[in-house]
């Protein structure tokens, strides 16, 4: 990261700050550990040394003069922020919460409006200019990169990523995934278009319009799929999307996103194609893409991965092929009719979560969702879809009358 600046050496308490426009101001270099984690109480005690009065406030200086005595190591950046914050309201002044969050590392909704309202913007060197990475670092600094659209955010994130816990959801499900498709392929003897075997069906994971009361099939289908060019799109799609925004938003987020698109695609197709049956993970990996296409256009401006227009022409254009494949597949003759082959419908599902649901879990890094308006606003709707779903599964079948294929 640089320099390191030893908190015992002289430091110029006036922040090298410029006047900026309101997206200017967006471009706040924010820190992270100041020092190490301590109880409350002891940062209380600290306070109380410099706060004689108990004002609830202690100035810029003594908070400099608290961080000499202690002998922290200070990142240039983490300097510069520090002084924002404390010149956030123009009196040179930090509260007491504010300090706390700073020395517990706590990047709270506080702490981050104090530096936005502060009508400045700090000068610091991009961290695409930061030189003598080592290989790990540089990879931490590509996925902030290809993720996260406002350098206060990437800055924040290089500076916390330790790899633990490491990406385990995206690379669990992918394993599971490839597992269960070589022990169908092996007991089936046939890999490339698996689901033409007559017996492919008779699993306890597929979808079947005639098994919907399973209600487990609705997201273990996922774990299924039509052949090894269905899984093969899908699990290099999921990896090449999925672990870059685990690693940022989190395998909470990113599970969130990806069950919610499965559970979308099984229930889109119960509604919208009811006599066929849903197999492959489409649903979650389409959400996942989806959302962070989505992002990237919203965000275009800020992005600045290398060549975003041509990643996101190549990721259309292979879920554009995958797609194809389904619809091609959905409509080609049945090799066991009158059982169809199974829907596309469930990938428009986990579309339609992504550019929703998706797009605002994934756009405010490290905001609590609960703290997100948007997102009790699509929790809803995706709530309302879910009940809808299951009145219709319920009831719509025998009304209409279907004929729907015999169980597998």
């Amino acid at each position: 990261m640089g320099e390191r600046i030893r908190a015992d050496q002289p430091v110029n308490p006036s922040p090298a700050v410029a006047v900026g426009s309101e997206a200017e101001e967006i471009e706040v270099l924010e820190s992270v550990e100041v020092l190490p984690m301590a109880p409350e109480d002891h940062w209380k005690s600290l306070f109380d040394q410099f706060d004689p009065e108990n004002t609830g406030y202690i100035s810029t200086e003594k908070f400099w003069t608290l961080l000499q005595q202690h002998g922290s190591e200070l990142d240039p950046h983490k300097l510069e922020v520090l002084l924002a914050l404390a010149d956030s309201n123009s009196d040179g002044k930090i509260c007491y919460q504010d300090f706390v969050n700073l020395m517990s590392n706590k990047r709270s909704n506080s702490f981050r409006q104090a530096i936005l309202q502060g009508n400045r913007r700090l000068c610091s060197k991009a961290l695409l200019e930061e030189t003598g990475l080592s290989l790990s670092q540089r990879l931490i600094r590509h996925v902030a990169y290809e993720t996260l659209p406002r350098e206060i955010d990437r800055k924040w994130y290089y500076d916390n990523y330790t790899g633990c816990p490491p990406p385990w959801f995206m690379i669990a499900v992918t394993i599971l995934e490839v597992a269960f498709f070589v022990y169908y392929g092996l007991v089936l003897d046939r890999f490339v278009l698996q689901v033409t075997h007559p017996l492919y069906l008779k699993n306890p994971l597929v979808y079947h319009p005639q098994l919907r009361a399973q209600v487990w099939r609705y997201v273990s289908y996922a774990l299924m799929h039509a052949g090894i060019e269905h899984l093969g799109l899908n699990i290099v799609l999921q990896l090449l999307v999925g672990i870059p925004l685990e690693m940022v938003h989190g395998a909470l987020r990113i599970g969130i996103i990806y069950v919610a698109g499965v559970l979308a695609g099984s229930l889109a197709v119960s509604v919208a194609d009811m006599t066929a049956p849903v197999v492959g993970s489409s649903g979650g990996v389409y959400a996942l893409i989806s959302a962070h296409l989505a992002n990237i256009v919203m965000n275009w401006s800020g992005m600045k991965c290398h060549f975003k227009l041509l990643r996101m022409a190549a990721a259309l254009i292979c879920m554009s092929f995958e797609f194809g494949r389904a619809v091609w597949l959905r409509f080609h003759p049945s090799a066991y009719p009158p059982c169809p082959y199974p829907s596309f419908v469930a990938h428009l599902g986990g579309v339609l979560v992504g550019i929703t649901l998706g797009v605002v879990i994934l756009r405010n890094y490290e905001q609590r969702l609960q703290d997100q308006s948007l997102w009790w606003i699509f929790s809803s709707s995706y709530l309302f879809f879910i009940l809808f779903a299951i009145f219709w599964n319920v009831f719509a079948y025998s009304l209409l009358d279907l004929k729907l294929p015999p169980p597998p």
